[in-house]
């Protein structure tokens, strides 16, 4: 049997995370978001994977060429991107009789795999208190409609996951293009749910639709209640441990660090001497968290430096930053009111009182630059000595 996995989006509203990789290559827990996806497909045995890239595929391809453990990898370059059901249509190409498709930046349980599995057309349905946002599932054990965005919904929604028998392409040959230019997934679905039994297949456990940069901490945290942690690397004598830690092979915590755990460390950091690391962070492969430096919640992703008297909190720093020493960020708005953000030309609630800096790759801050709440950097960015920086600074700008 195939698996589809969808990965060929930009991802714009993760901006600026997605200024230099594909949305399905973020990190959590300093592992992609589609590796993920991958081990949930090959653990239910499935051996042959096709994956749909577009936006910065060749990253994609880089990173798991045509093998992932037990499976066979092939990748589908989509030149057109019309919607989600014009990327199942180019599952048609194989001679699958039944086949898996899964949106390749969601994280869940993989055990959720099998279970639909069993059924010739069937998705899976999560239970959402704030439905809005996604498709709402009509029927108790099979489907009879998928109704998009019922305002002030709550129920069971469509999360991503199906499995096919061929007749979906039919439908989806057959459907109108929609007014916003897309061939839609959810009207092939419902024409199939008319002729054919669709299996809502119910599941409650970790399910996560990544659609905003915060997303990413909220899933660290999800994810830390189900790791193993072991202490790879070295610990010098007078580090203080408390709570499960996570550390790599070749990083060295130096004395004087105080850490909280939960915490993920990668290989090859240097962490202290003297820094504090606070509960629900993850720092990637080759990073140094330096003297008298404090990270909270936060995401510190491969390469990046934290070196010199720094505040990170609930941030989120992308790969190969720099910041300069006394570089602080602002996490807590004074009336600690929730923080607002632009993305894609609207104000988002994100629903956090608690958000620093959301930072692309390759920015670098000079010595005492203090950054706000909620602001968004774009990668390849230079901010110099004693700059304050708010609101969204647009890719490979200059801050003065």
């Amino acid at each position: 049997m195939r698996a589809f996995i969808l990965a060929a989006g930009e991802g714009t509203r993760m901006w600026p995370l997605t200024d230099t990789r594909p949305k399905p290559l973020i990190p959590v827990l300093n592992k992609p978001i589609i590796e993920y996806v991958l081990d949930a497909v090959v653990d239910a045995g499935i051996d042959k994977i096709s994956v749909l890239i577009g936006y910065e595929g060749r990253r994609i391809v880089e990173r798991f060429g045509d093998r992932y453990r037990d499976a066979k990898i092939d990748y589908v370059y989509q030149e057109q991107r019309m919607g989600t059901g014009h990327a199942v249509l180019y599952a048609e190409q194989f001679d699958d009789d039944r086949f898996l498709v899964v949106n390749g930046d969601l994280l869940f349980d993989g055990k959720i795999i099998k279970e639909v599995l069993r059924y010739e057309n069937a998705l899976v349905g999560v239970y959402k208190d704030n439905a809005e946002r996604y498709g709402l599932l009509v029927g108790t054990d099979n489907l009879e409609a998928i109704k998009e965005k019922v305002p002030g919904s709550s129920g069971l929604i469509n999360a991503g996951i199906y499995v096919f028998t061929r007749e979906i392409f039919d439908k989806l040959h057959s459907v109108h293009v929609s007014p916003r230019g897309e061939i839609e997934l959810t009207d092939a679905i419902n024409l199939l749910a008319r002729e054919k039994v669709v299996k809502i297949v119910k599941y409650d456990g970790l399910w996560m639709d990544l659609g905003m940069p915060w997303d990413m901490l909220e899933a660290s945290r999800k994810l830390f209640d189900n790791i193993n942690c072991e202490i790879r690397g070295e610990v010098e004598e007078g580090v203080t441990i408390h709570g499960n830690l996570c550390v790599g092979e070749g990083t060295k915590i130096m004395s004087g660090t105080y850490i909280e755990g939960p915490v993920f460390i990668g290989k090859n950091c240097k962490i202290g001497p003297n820094a504090y690391i606070r509960p629900y962070t993850v720092i990637g492969d080759n990073c140094h968290i330096g003297n008298a430096c404090e990270v909270k919640a936060s995401i510190v992703m491969s390469g990046a430096k934290v070196p010199h008297f720094n505040y990170v909190g609930d941030s989120i720093i992308g790969e190969g930053c720099n910041l300069g020493a006394g570089t602080k960020i602002a996490n807590l708005r004074l009336d600690e009111e929730n923080i607002k953000v632009p993305v894609k030309g609207n104000i988002v609630d994100t629903g956090r009182r608690k958000l620093g800096v959301i930072m692309g790759d390759d920015v670098h801050t000079g010595i005492n630059v203090s950054i706000d709440v909620g602001t968004m950097i774009g990668a390849h960015t230079a901010i110099a000595p004693g700059a304050r920086v708010k609101g969204v600074v647009g890719t490979g700008s200059r801050v003065f």
